[in-house]
């Protein structure tokens, strides 16, 4: 696993974040120390895939990056006749995705893995009985959040589960400004330098805009989801499950 070294050069932070190759090498060990409980959704989606995923039907991974939630389901799934759908729009982290995915076929039992480089808003989606955004709509236009949701749902099968990862903001400003001085010490514990910290934060400025969980789960009752509830939350970190 590559360190993630990319905010130590003195040019960087001047441009905003990209899923670029050099984020694609190191984003495994990023992954690790910049998202508190990573593991544990990880965790959680294989056993939700052996749980909810369905015969004959699709699963989803919107905004695949390097395939983790991909492997996840697939190591969950107990179904026969499925397949799992990996979408991404950045070249850069499918090939890596597609090798790693690639290394772990050595079961043909395994649900077969179609990669796709495209962007989720435009993606078919259809006979689904689970789907994973993994820290992905936080990335989208908030004019196409509700769009996006609302095809998720007409493309679930009845029953079908979505797994919705996302870096969140507390109504409370105190608590607010608590969840992100623990998230940053969380960081500086896994070796970041304040300046690492402080360039990161600026890259993502206007990249990634988080909402606060009641926006979430308002977003999904609309759109149609009979239950959501928040299944994990460390810091200002949350994966909400919804269930059609």
């Amino acid at each position: 696993m590559k360190e993630d070294k990319i905010y130590r050069s003195d040019d960087s932070g001047t441009e905003p974040f990209r899923f670029n190759s050099a984020v694609a090498d190191v984003f495994p060990d990023m992954l690790r120390r910049s998202i508190p409980g990573y593991a544990a959704t990880l965790e959680a989606i294989g056993s939700l895939a052996s749980r909810y995923v369905t015969d004959d039907t699709c699963c989803y991974d919107l905004g695949c990056s390097l395939g983790a939630a991909t492997l996840a389901m697939r190591q969950g799934i107990r179904a026969s006749g499925c397949r799992i759908i990996a979408v991404d729009n950045s070249a850069a982290m499918l090939e890596r995705c597609a090798e790693i995915v690639s290394a772990d076929s050595g079961n043909a039992a395994q649900a077969p893995v179609d990669i796709q480089l495209g962007d989720i808003r435009e993606t078919r989606i259809a006979n689904a009985s689970m789907i994973v955004m993994n820290y992905t709509l936080q990335f989208l236009d908030r004019d196409d959040r509700d769009a996006t949701i609302a095809r998720i749902y007409e493309g679930l099968v009845p029953g079908g589960l979505l797994l919705l990862s996302e870096k969140v903001i507390d109504e409370n400003p105190h608590m607010n400004r608590l969840l992100i001085d623990l998230h940053e010490e969380h960081k500086r514990r896994n070796d970041y330098s304040e300046l690492e910290i402080s360039r990161k934060r600026a890259a993502l400025e206007n990249v990634l805009v988080p909402e606060t969980v009641s926006a979430h789960r308002e977003r999904l009752s609309g759109a149609g989801f009979a239950h959501s509830g928040v299944w994990l939350r460390y810091f200002n970190f949350v994966s909400i499950v919804a269930i059609k």
